[in-house]
Order: C-alpha cells, then structure tokens, then sequence
C-alpha cells in the first residue's frame, strides 16, 4: 500500500490498474520516485520492475514548474512490452538523463528548448523501435538500454545517473606531460598573482588604519 500522505505510487498503482492489455502510459512525478525507500515505496516500485512494466525513466532538470523548483521525472509503462508493434523490449528498460537540457528563461523558471524535447522524444521513440526512427544506441551521460539484472544490483533504484554513466570528454589532442607543464605554469602565475593582490589589499588596509 502506497504512504497516505505521498500520492506518488498510489498514482502509478492506480493507472497500472486502468491499463489496456496492450496500453501504454507516460506520467510525471517527482524525482523522489525513482529512489525513495519510505513506507514500502520501495517494494511498490520494486514490484513494477519485476513485473516488466516499467518501460523507460527520464530524469529531467529542476526549475522546470513554476509551482515548484525541484526536479521531476517522467515514467513510462507498458502493459505488454511485446505486443508486435515495437521491437521486444522485455526485460529491459531504457533510462534517459535529461538533467543537463535546458535553458533559464528567467532568474528562477528553466525551460526545454523544442531540441531538448525532440532529442528526449527521438531517443524514446528509437528504443521502441517506431518506425522511421534511427537505431537506439547507449550515449555515455544520456541514456543507456539496462536490463533488469543491472537495475536489482543497483536496490531497483531507477535514477538515470546510475546508469548512463559519464558523458565522454573529446581529446583534445595536447600529451599529458605538456598539458601537466603548462597547467602548473599557470597555477604559479595565479598564485603571484594572488600574493599581489593580497599585499596590496593589506596595504591599504593598513592606510585605513585597519591593517594587521
């Protein structure tokens, strides 16, 4: 039984239960669902893992609701995983981590650019293998196809950052001996520039009478 004061999987629970045989369903909650171990929130989500109707978890940034400023996720459930419509995807669910995406559209309202939304809904609809669709292939830091054994080594704990990994940094080329070389040379220029500024705040501190 979900927790009386956390609406969260009472809402999973009660949309599972209106699922059509071949029905999917995509939702919003907060990002607490995807690792939360209160009030037996953990064994409900655990039982959705294992029951194979989790399809894919998106982790999405913070800011984006006017309502409030953290992060919420988006959850997408599939009744019947192999229904002939897409590619077969028992056993396996695809984790999205879209945390990064978007832009501040004022000091405290974050929104997603129809890029961030494209690239989330393109990946989405790849890993269902929707036709038209490009190959799904894992991006290290974005998403990544997991099967269930990965997920129930990581507790059934469903955040994306688990499981996509890094992203991966582009070379630029410099050999490490040279790049070591040229970055203490300019960590000493920082520190005498440093030590001036701190001799001269201290100088005139001391021409306010403040000094030490």
């Amino acid at each position: 039984m979900p927790p009386p004061r956390n609406a969260n999987f009472a809402c999973a629970q009660h949309i599972v239960h209106h699922l059509a045989a071949a029905g999917v369903a995509g939702f919003v909650l907060a990002d607490g669902s995807m690792s939360s171990n209160q009030s037996g929130e953990d064994e409900i989500r655990k039982n959705l893992i294992e029951a194979d109707l989790v399809d894919c978890v998106v982790a999405l940034p913070g800011q984006l609701f006017y309502s409030t400023q953290i992060p919420a996720c988006l959850w997408f459930l599939a009744r019947d995983r192999k229904n002939g419509k897409f590619c077969d995807g028992r056993g396996r669910m695809l984790f999205i981590d879209a945390r990064k995406l978007g832009r501040m559209a004022d000091r405290t309202h974050r929104e997603l650019t129809d890029g961030d939304i494209a690239r989330i809904a393109d990946t989405y609809h790849s890993w269902r293998g929707e036709r038209d669709a490009d190959a799904c292939v894992d991006i290290p830091g974005s998403c990544k196809s997991a099967p269930q054994d990965e997920v129930r080594k990581h507790g059934h704990v469903l955040a994306p950052g688990r499981y996509v990994g890094a992203e991966t940094q582009e070379a630029d080329g410099e050999p490490f001996e040279v790049k070591m070389k040229r970055l203490v040379a300019t960590l000493g220029e920082q520190q005498a520039e440093a030590a001036k500024l701190d001799a001269a705040i201290a100088a005139n501190l001391k021409d306010l009478r403040y000094g030490w």
